[in-house]
């Protein structure tokens, strides 16, 4: 839900799609592919639990950027997801937020900031969305 409400309120486009790096090896590739090669994305978002290899897989077959998200999904809180979404070897980077609702936000947020180097309309909405939170840290002292 954080992607999506950020995602809305600085009218950035996006697609949700779920995949298993391991249980749908095949169609995460298609799915990659597809919205690389065609739609054009830029930037890759990808959320896991557990083994958590599905940003690795993403960032394995594209040069997008790619966002990890660690999910708290076992018994281990999230810890075995964000040490499996951090630990990429060398040459195959992905961005890894926190852990859970909170990583989420950042990695759209992440995701914002990326889009925006090229996007003059979206850095100006990530401008007044920080004007913003500063505004509302600075009313709870009043």
């Amino acid at each position: 839900q954080p992607l999506k409400d950020i995602f809305e309120e600085l009218d950035i486009g996006y697609e949700l799609k779920i995949t298993s790096a391991h249980r749908t090896p095949e169609q995460t590739r298609k799915f990659i592919q597809y919205y690389d090669e065609e739609v054009g994305v830029s930037v890759f978002i990808a959320a896991a639990g557990y083994a958590a290899h599905l940003a690795g897989v993403v960032a394995s077959e594209t040069i997008k950027p790619v966002i990890g998200i660690p999910i708290d999904s076992s018994c281990l809180n999230g810890f075995d997801s964000l040490l499996s979404t951090v630990q990429m070897p060398g040459g195959i980077p992905v961005a890894t937020v926190t852990i859970g609702k909170a990583g989420a936000k950042n990695a759209a947020l992440l995701a914002a900031q990326i889009i925006a180097l090229n996007n003059n309309s979206i850095r100006e909405k990530l401008i007044e969305m920080r004007k913003k939170q500063k505004e509302a840290i600075e009313n709870m002292n009043i």
